[in-house]
């Protein structure tokens, strides 16, 4: 069992939420109330950040202290949205989110996943009629594996997860959000995730 504390009650955050409880862990999960988030980050040795990607950033700063040591697993796209709030563009291009957490909170090693498919996939990856890949960037070996394992308690085989290597390759995981409105335009919003095939 593992104590985590995942920051977000949305769609994705209650979904892992749900999921990962139901694996046997203990699962906090921040609403936006005041110190909700510090609350639940203090306690935890896993974090999930599933808040709004273009907002994370400053909301995890505030909790440098309060992260210091965790293991933070960040699942957001900073992108800047479109009159129809689908993806527009990066909020970071030639960056991403991941990296600049990463300067931001030296003490905490962070894990970017779970960012390049709907958010019902996340927690149901066989569900697809193809495999999905799910992507690792990090600078932390153990941090990954570690995420590795919340990962199998979400129902992906390890054959699906790649490790793409240090932080720096969240800037390519990221960008495939950019392929999100078209292919929701064109399919409707069904699930999908981006998969590697070899």
């Amino acid at each position: 069992m593992t104590m985590i504390a995942v920051l977000g009650n949305g769609r994705v955050g209650g979904s892992l939420a749900r999921t990962l409880t139901g694996a046997g862990h203990q699962v906090t999960v921040a609403d936006r109330s005041p110190g909700a988030a510090a609350d639940a980050a203090r306690t935890a040795q896993i974090v999930i950040n599933a808040t709004p990607g273009a907002g994370s950033l400053e909301r995890l700063v505030a909790l440098r202290e309060e992260l210091r040591g965790k293991i933070l697993v960040d699942v957001s796209n900073a992108t800047v949205d479109g009159p129809d709030g689908l993806p527009a563009d990066l909020l970071y291009p030639g960056s991403s989110l991941a990296e600049h957490l990463q300067e931001a909170l030296p003490d905490t090693r962070v894990v970017k996943t779970l960012n390049t498919m709907l958010y019902t996939v996340m927690t149901a990856p066989a569900a697809l009629t193809r495999t999905p890949t799910a992507f690792l960037s990090g600078e932390n070996p153990e941090a990954k594996q570690a995420v590795r394992g919340l990962l199998a308690d979400l129902g992906w085989q390890q054959e699906w997860v790649t490790d793409l290597g240090g932080v720096e390759t969240a800037r390519a995981a990221e960008a495939a959000v950019l392929f999100v409105p078209h292919v929701i335009r064109s399919g409707g919003f069904a699930p999908f995730a981006i998969s590697i095939s070899r």
